[in-house]
C-alpha cells in the first residue's frame, strides 16, 4: 500500500472512470481509492459497490457517491470481526462516515439523488456532468481523510510547500 498519495489525483482518476463509462460514481470512487492507493484489494470490492449508483439501485434515494465513499472509508478503518458494538474501529469509521456525509450536505444541502437530480434527464449530459463532479468531490474527500486519519502523505500539499 501506498502512503503517499495526490488526492487530486484520486478525485481526477474517480472523475475520469465514471466520465469515460467505465464505472459508474460509487465504483469509480472505489476502483480510484484502490488504484490510486495501490491496495491489495480484492476487484471485488468494486463489486460490492455495483448495486449504489443513482441513490442505491436507481432508487434516487442516499447519493451513490457518498456511499461510495464510504465503502472506502470502511475498508481502511471497519471492523472485520462481529464484536462488541462500541468497538473503536466500529465507533471510528461510524464518526468518519459522518464527515464524509455532512461535507456533502453542507457543499449541496441534503444527500437524496431524486432532490439533486431534479428536472435533469437520466441520459442528459447535465446530469453526466453533475454525478461525474459529485464523484470527484467524494473520492476527494474520502481520500482526505483516509490520508489525515492513517497519517499518509498528500503529495499535492508537498508540491504546495515546494513552490
Amino acid at each position: 500500500m501506498k502512503t503517499e498519495v495526490s488526492v487530486q489525483q484520486i478525485r481526477k482518476d474517480a472523475e475520469d472512470m465514471f466520465r469515460a463509462g467505465k464505472y459508474y460514481c460509487s465504483e469509480a470512487i472505489v476502483a480510484s481509492i484502490k488504484k490510486n492507493f495501490e491496495l491489495d484489494m480484492p476487484d471485488e470490492m468494486i463489486a460490492m459497490a455495483s448495486g449504489f449508483p443513482v441513490g442505491i439501485g436507481k432508487s434516487k434515494c442516499t447519493c451513490g457517491a457518498v456511499t461510495g465513499g464510504i465503502i472506502t472509508l470502511g475498508y481502511f478503518f471497519g471492523r472485520t470481526e462481529g464484536t462488541n458494538p462500541k468497538d473503536p474501529k466500529s465507533v471510528k469509521t461510524l464518526e468518519l462516515a459522518y464527515e464524509l456525509q455532512d461535507d456533502f450536505k453542507k457543499n449541496h444541502k441534503l444527500l437524496c439523488c431524486s432532490v439533486l437530480t431534479k428536472g435533469m434527464d437520466m441520459a442528459s449530459g447535465e446530469h453526466k456532468e453533475q454525478c461525474i463532479s459529485f464523484t470527484g468531490e467524494v473520492a476527494e474527500n474520502a481520500a482526505r481523510i483516509i490520508v489525515r486519519e492513517k497519517g499518509f502523505v498528500n503529495t499535492d500539499e508537498m508540491d504546495k510547500k515546494e513552490v
